[in-house]
């Protein structure tokens, strides 16, 4: 499980597994206890040494994965982004908007994978999911959403899975035309938030938090 799961999500994978061999155990536990009161010992055995001659047809379906094997190499598909604010971790809430131009006879299709992003966003911690399609120009769409904070959508473009990069290639694969997806991170900036005279510190340049070199296309 330790070599098997990205770093960044080893702990939790490891208290998974560890979870699930002390249900199993209680479970099963509970069952041979039933199946022996039924039977009897001598049943029991033969029927717990029956499936474990069983067991290893399981691997036919249910294969281990190769240890290493962590996916963790991202593909480039949209360019880092370009930072000229002084930004910190704690900087936000930031809003990424990410424009696909999609073939009208597409949009159906295109509108049902959007709806498997937004539950890739929100479970890798965006809220304020949106897509809109622009009224003048059917095929321009707009996918927009917000992260609570700069590292937090770092934290986001980085820590992609496959399946999220494959998922969000295949959002990306609708975009037609010879322009490239366009994106826009903005730093949401509500009343109150700016400095007011040129002689407030401004905090936010004694920590600058840099972009990672490493771009997950999936997660932009």
């Amino acid at each position: 499980m330790q070599l098997s799961a990205p770093r960044w999500v080893a702990g939790r994978s490891l208290a998974a597994f560890q979870a699930s061999i002390a249900g199993g155990i209680a479970i099963g536990s509970w069952c041979w206890g039933r199946i022996t009161d039924v039977g009897g010992v001598e049943m029991a055995l033969l029927i717990s040494a029956g499936l474990m001659l069983l067991s290893p047809v399981l691997g036919i379906w249910l294969r281990m994965p190769p240890i290493g094997a962590r996916n963790e190499d991202a593909t480039d598909v949209l360019a880092d982004p370009q930072v000229q604010l002084q930004l910190t971790g704690r900087s936000g809430p930031l809003v990424v908007e990410i424009e696909y131009r999609v073939a009208q006879d597409n949009a159906r299709a295109f509108h049902n994978v959007m709806q498997d992003v937004q539950l890739s966003r929100q479970c890798n911690g965006a809220y304020g999911w949106s897509i809109a399609r622009d009224i003048a120009d059917p095929e321009l769409w707009t996918e927009r959403y917000h992260c609570p904070t700069w590292l937090d959508f770092l934290r986001q473009r980085n820590r992609a899975t496959q399946i999220e990069r494959e998922l969000h290639q295949k959002a990306a694969d609708f975009h037609i035309g010879a322009e490239p997806i366009r994106v826009r991170r903005m730093l949401e900036r509500p009343f109150g938030s700016v400095r007011w005279k040129d002689e407030t510190p401004d905090r936010a340049a004694k920590e600058v938090i840099p972009v990672v070199a490493t771009a997950a296309g999936s997660s932009t």
